[in-house]
């Protein structure tokens, strides 16, 4: 037997990863489905890739977040509409409404800390370099919670899959 690992023919980390994305529609389907309100404590922390191709999202958005952008979906979104390939979804940016449109490939975390669940992806366009920005800002929670999702830090019960690609 070998010492090195073949390179497989089956392309089994884009199948766990495309796997993995559809756990975030289920979800937000099931959002959508029981009239777009969120049981009990549960809120999601969704980030994505501002310049993915299909990300819809307002010029001044995507101007503030260059790279990559978290939404949160607690309190107040509206219009939460799933699809087989993204969803869309309503939110308020410093009492600007917005909306936003969001391919599940260009999704990169997913967490919902009421249960210290999150999945992390890998990228998967291949053309997600970051735009350039001079100083990127990022606003704090709506909520006041700066903090950002609990177990975030330290990586706790986040699903992360890398099957080392050989070069």
């Amino acid at each position: 037997m070998s010492e090195d690992t073949p390179d497989s023919l089956i392309p089994y980390d884009t199948i766990v990863q495309e796997a993995l994305r559809a756990v975030v529609g289920r979800v937000l389907g099931e959002i959508e489905a029981g009239g777009g309100e969120l049981p009990g404590a549960h809120h999601f922390y969704i980030t994505f890739k501002t310049h993915a191709p299909g990300v819809t999202i307002p010029k001044s958005l995507r101007e503030r977040f260059p790279d990559e952008m978290t939404i949160v979906l607690q309190n107040k979104f509206w219009n939460l509409a799933v699809r087989e390939d993204g969803f869309s979804v309503g939110l308020s940016f410093n009492q600007v409404p917005a909306e936003l449109d969001i391919p599940y490939a260009a999704i990169t975390q997913f967490v919902d800390p009421a249960v210290d669940f999150g999945l992390q992806f890998q990228a998967t366009v291949a053309d997600m370099a970051p735009a350039s920005t001079e100083h990127p800002e990022n606003d704090g929670s709506e909520q006041g919670d700066d903090d950002g999702p609990k177990g975030a830090d330290d990586g706790s019960n986040v699903v992360s899959i890398d099957f080392g690609r050989k070069k």
